[in-house]
């Protein structure tokens, strides 16, 4: 479910039309809808009830301050994988004892600021950082509370490269070592061992790989506990997919997968935490472009459009498919052509659609890339010297724009030319 509907042959982000924002903010723009990200936060907490739970949003999906601004105010925590992570969820007031670090090359000094600030968890995914964890927290005189992230060797059928929970994979301790790492912390006077975690992948669309994970989880959970552990928490992870073929697709809903966890799970007396990320800001954005032009190619027709791969990579870097559909609604039974979407970046990758069957689109029409909230407006660079896309929030019939579109003077500004160097100006003198 989202927020973004035709009225009166118009597309609306809730109650403002899109085309006005376009006016205000210029194309190509991302745009995000409150009361979507609302409703997809309220999916989980209603899934995991009345289980003790924290719900942890996965910054990575979606960075922007508002965004998680918007969802602490809702009760989430923040998972996060970078101190510049840390930073955002802490600005966004995300109390520090709901923040979960993740990710498998954290720094010494990236500790010690998680650390200063009191993270509630460490989501540790090797032997090697335990130890460095371990002598961090050692020099400041603390603890660092911790689960152990284990790899349970379980295909999650997703895309190979946002694939995390095989033995391939870079992530997590394997499973058939994990007992022995716990040992090993368990002596460590600077770790207090307080759960479990896994995650094994994004994009899931099927049920199966999860309850896998989560039933070695609890096989662990039982023998740790029977070694002396104590496991009071047990961290699942996220992953869970969205529709973006709206037509095709079908993942399972957000109270399937909280059955499941209680099936599997529920019964160890655990705090559960999850980290929902891409189903909570997917499809509550959207990215609006304007098209330049039409061309006709010796046997097919582009439409070329002023958005490109610097802002929306995934379709380049994971084939991935969005629904594309006109700011201003066909009309009934009108006729569909086959395409291909582009963007003006001087790779052959800058393809957001091969031969999509759509309605007419013309020099200057918007259309817009449904499901683009997440890992989009994050993900995005300034390659080919194209200033990054602004970043819209919409609440009701109010907009903001939460992230302003760089100015060409500030983006050479962050540039320095050496004194050696010299100027072009002063060479030619």
């Amino acid at each position: 479910m989202d927020h973004f509907l035709y009225r009166n042959g118009a597309l609306h982000a809730e109650d403002v039309p899109v085309a006005d924002i376009a006016a205000a903010a210029g194309t190509p723009f991302y745009c995000s809808s409150t009361a979507t990200l609302e409703r997809h936060f309220s999916l989980f907490e209603e899934a995991l009830s009345p289980a003790q739970n924290l719900i942890c949003y996965a910054v990575k999906a979606n960075a922007n301050l508002a965004v998680i601004a918007t969802l602490a105010r809702l009760g989430a925590g923040a998972d996060i994988v970078s101190e510049g992570e840390l930073r955002r969820a802490l600005a966004a007031g995300v109390a520090p004892e709901k923040i979960v670090f993740a990710g498998v090359g954290k720094t010494p000094e990236e500790m010690r600021a998680a650390l200063e600030v009191g993270v509630g968890q460490f989501n540790v995914e090797s032997g090697e950082e335990l130890e460095a964890l371990n002598a961090v927290a050692l020099s400041m005189g603390v603890r660092a509370p911790i689960t152990l992230r284990v790899n349970p060797d379980v295909d999650p059928k997703t895309h190979a490269k946002i694939s995390t929970g095989k033995s391939e994979n870079k992530f997590g301790v394997p499973f058939d070592q994990a007992p022995n790492v716990y040992a090993r912390a368990m002596a460590m006077p600077g770790i207090e061992v307080i759960g479990v975690a896994v995650h094994i992948g994004s994009q899931l669309t099927d049920l199966a790989p999860f309850e896998a994970a989560f039933e070695r989880v609890a096989e662990l959970t039982r023998r740790l506990r029977s070694d002396g552990v104590t496991i009071r928490r047990l961290d699942l992870g996220g992953g869970l997919g969205i529709p973006y073929q709206r037509v095709n697709e079908a993942p399972p809903l957000p109270f399937d997968y909280g059955a499941l966890i209680k099936r599997t799970v529920g019964d160890l007396g655990a705090e559960l935490v999850i980290e929902p990320g891409r189903l909570i800001v997917g499809n509550a954005g959207i990215l609006v472009a304007k098209t330049i032009y039409r061309k006709q190619g010796a046997d097919r027709e582009f439409v070329i459009i002023d958005a490109a791969m610097n802002d929306l990579i995934r379709p380049a870097m994971y084939d991935s498919w969005h629904d594309i559909v006109p700011v201003v609604e066909p009309e009934a039974g009108a006729a569909r052509l086959p395409v291909d979407v582009v963007g003006p970046i001087c790779e052959s990758s800058d393809v957001f659609a091969v031969q999509r069957d759509l309605p007419l689109i013309r020099p200057d029409d918007l259309i817009v890339f449904r499901s683009a909230g997440a890992y989009g407006a994050v993900m995005s660079s300034e390659y080919n010297s194209r200033p990054l896309v602004p970043e819209i929030l919409v609440s009701g019939d109010r907009f903001e724009i939460i992230r302003a579109r760089p100015t060409f003077d500030e983006m050479l500004k962050r540039d320095h030319i050496p004194d050696w160097v010299g100027r072009v100006d002063e060479a030619d003198g």
